[in-house]
């Protein structure tokens, strides 16, 4: 069953970046993909402005989100076509990535996740990403970009699995993190940058050592998160 987190946590965990409001949770069956129009370098996210910190909670997080204490139980399919739970990686610390390939923040961040993936895997963290999106426009993308962290897919029932986290509304992408038990560290709206990554996930591997308690843990990402909002660009 889920709560409302305290108010100041919600606020916090969504100062960090600028939200793609308003943004379609997934394109018409007619729309043609439109991510080859923006090149993104393999190994490459793209450059932190000081506008990446500047948004208002009432524009980063839909009015009346409510972010569960726990991961939710859900299962979309894999690249190849099979159902898979997000159980299936039981006992790891998750980046849960939720994007599209229309949406622009979305692509720019993949590379920044791709290289999370590697320098993390080795420590009990594992990157999903959940594309909101056409299966067929996902596999042709991901095969461009090489995508090297695995994939789940769906339309209806990944917007599903979006409001299990309390996104309801249209935003991408966001990004939601979770302790080695499944707990709910932080989520993120918008685009996911390497300042806010490195907190987050030092913070993260501090609960999993168990030298840190899960509500100081976020707090402490709170107060880190206004410190970066707050530094001088």
């Amino acid at each position: 069953m889920t709560r409302r987190w305290p108010r100041v946590l919600g606020t916090a965990l969504t100062l960090i970046v600028g939200v793609w409001a308003g943004a379609r949770i997934y394109s018409s069956h007619h729309a043609e993909p439109a991510y080859r129009d923006i090149p993104i370098l393999a190994g490459q996210s793209s450059a932190t402005t000081p506008g990446d910190f500047a948004s208002s909670a009432a524009e980063a997080m839909p009015p009346g989100v409510k972010i569960p204490d726990r991961l939710p139980d859900f299962s979309l399919q894999d690249r190849g076509g099979k159902p898979v739970s997000i159980r299936a990686w039981a006992g790891k610390s998750l980046v849960i990535n939720f994007w599209a390939t229309w949406c622009a923040p979305c692509r720019r961040e993949i590379p920044l996740l791709k290289s999370l993936q590697r320098a993390w895997a080795d420590r009990g963290v594992e990157v999903i990403g959940i594309a909101v999106d056409h299966r067929d426009q996902v596999l042709a993308y991901a095969d461009d970009l090489k995508i090297d962290y695995p994939l789940l897919i769906g339309e209806q029932d990944a917007l599903d699995a979006a409001a299990a986290f309390g996104v309801a509304a249209p935003a991408l992408p966001f990004t939601v993190f979770t302790d080695r038990r499944g707990e709910v560290v932080a989520l993120v709206m918008g685009e996911l940058h390497g300042a806010e990554s490195d907190l987050i996930l030092s913070v993260l591997e501090q609960v999993n050592r168990d030298q840190v308690a899960l509500p100081d843990a976020r707090h402490a990402i709170e107060r880190g998160l206004q410190q970066l909002a707050n530094k001088p660009g």
